[in-house]
């Protein structure tokens, strides 16, 4: 066997996740795998020598996280403060009335999830190109902002902020997902759970700078003022996005086994995944607006979603470091989806003061936001096969962006009656209702998994 295809078995075998049965020992490493001749140094095709760092540990693998983290919490949660942009476009003469503004966040969130299919095998097709894909995306997410910041239509809003976000986000975020795949192996789950919660905390600050940089500067200097900011915090952080493994443009993984698809499992998880998605948008969405609705001020609306960033930092946290072969994952899935129904159907629906709607973003932002953290240990109860790993992520963030982008149309024919005292406010009714309803029917699904006592031992 040639040094090459000895590297490339290694390669794929020290991918591997640690979550399913066969692996729950942890995974070998490269150098374990490799003939002493070839455990000092790697020689690539070209002849080059490259050293392999350690996975789950070590400066560079730490960086690459904490980069990860940082992008995270920038890129991904100034869309998830749209809430705040939607309250305050709501208020304005040019965009009152109108039932399509919750179309421009749902839009720049939704991409990224419903172009995971498409990037997902881009990225393993042209490993060679992940940085530049990374310098790509980056720019066009801050060209978003800035040209939205010159619109004066809600249609302008819609491609600016959110279509020419969400695919910039959608380029670059998805190789930094082959990269921390490749550096962190054995506490993958601990790894997406540190960076799910990303969002989280910059969601304790953003809502309050975006709503007093609103009422006080507008949206249009609001705009470019984040782009200016996005610019300065991410950009010196570029350098540290560094693939682990030798550059291939087409290596042994760059071929996916999507035998995946005849499994039970995956299907079950893929449903889970669009009912929870259906669901799991409406309260980070509509609570400002429903804050306002029974007389409370709109600091307070954004205090309920800073509050609910904090309790998803440590949902996505605990779920992620559970998912770790520590507690099955079809439970932790399952208590994720139940509590966040509860919540919704009682606490939110009939919170009509300040307390109950606190309890409700505790509890629904560490549970709900937790299920989001277990995508990638999904992927691995289903298969063990190193190169399924990114293609059942993106499968089920797709299923997740088909809740996304709905969530806009459906709240459209959903917010029909106007506000007045009762369950829901009884404008909001419909929508709690259906957050609810939503989120059983993802718990159910996986529910029935347990009918199979086999398949749930394997997982």
């Amino acid at each position: 066997m040639s040094s090459v295809t000895t590297l490339e078995t290694a390669f794929e075998f020290e991918m591997r996740d640690a979550s399913t049965p066969a692996l729950l020992t942890p995974a070998r490493t490269v150098s374990e795998l490799l003939p002493d001749d070839l455990n000092t140094s790697l020689e690539g095709s070209a002849g080059v020598s490259q050293q392999l760092e350690p996975t789950d540990k070590g400066p560079a693998a730490w960086r690459l996280l904490w980069a990860t983290f940082v992008f995270e919490a920038l890129l991904w949660g100034f869309p998830l403060s749209y809430g705040i942009f939607q309250n305050y476009y709501s208020q304005l003469p040019e965009f009152a009335g109108n039932p399509y503004i919750p179309i421009v966040g749902s839009i720049a969130q939704g991409i990224s999830y419903l172009g995971a299919p498409v990037m997902a095998p881009l990225v393993k097709r042209f490993p060679k190109y992940l940085r530049h894909m990374i310098y790509l995306g980056l720019p066009l997410c801050i060209l978003g902002l800035v040209a939205g910041s010159f619109a004066n239509t809600l249609g302008g809003l819609i491609v600016t902020q959110g279509i020419m976000y969400g695919v910039g986000f959608l380029v670059f975020y998805y190789p930094i997902i082959s990269m921390v795949n490749e550096w962190w192996i054995v506490r993958r789950g601990m790894a997406w759970g540190i960076i799910a919660s990303a969002s989280g905390v910059s969601g304790v600050v953003m809502p309050f700078v975006v709503e007093a940089m609103l009422n006080r500067f507008g949206y249009k200097t609001t705009l470019r003022a984040i782009a200016i900011a996005l610019t300065v915090l991410t950009g010196p952080l570029l350098p540290q996005f560094k693939a682990r493994l030798p550059v291939v443009e087409q290596g042994s993984l760059a071929k996916t086994n999507w035998s995946f698809i005849n499994s039970s499992l995956f299907w079950v998880y893929c449903v889970s995944n669009v009912m929870q998605g259906l669901g799991f948008f409406f309260p980070s969405l509509y609570l400002p607006s429903y804050v306002t609705s029974v007389g409370l001020s709109a600091t307070q609306g954004a205090l309920l979603l800073a509050l609910m960033s904090v309790m998803q930092v440590l949902g996505q946290f605990t779920f992620g470091y559970l998912s770790d072969g520590r507690v099955p994952i079809n439970l932790l899935a399952i208590l994720s989806t139940v509590v966040a129904a509860g919540t919704s159907l009682t606490l939110w629906g009939m919170g009509q003061s300040m307390a109950p709607l606190v309890v409700f973003s505790i509890l629904y932002g560490f549970f709900a936001y937790g299920y989001v953290s277990m995508r990638m240990r999904m992927g691995s109860a289903i298969s063990d096969d190193p190169t399924t790993s990114l293609a059942t992520f993106s499968i089920f963030c797709f299923g997740q962006g088909v809740g996304n982008v709905l969530a806009g149309p459906i709240s459209a024919g959903l917010l029909t009656q106007a506000a007045s005292f009762g369950y829901g406010m009884v404008k909001y009714k419909p929508v709690v209702i259906f957050t609810g309803a939503c989120m059983l029917l993802s718990a159910l699904s996986i529910g029935t998994l347990y009918l199979r006592p086999r398949t749930i031992s394997a997982v």
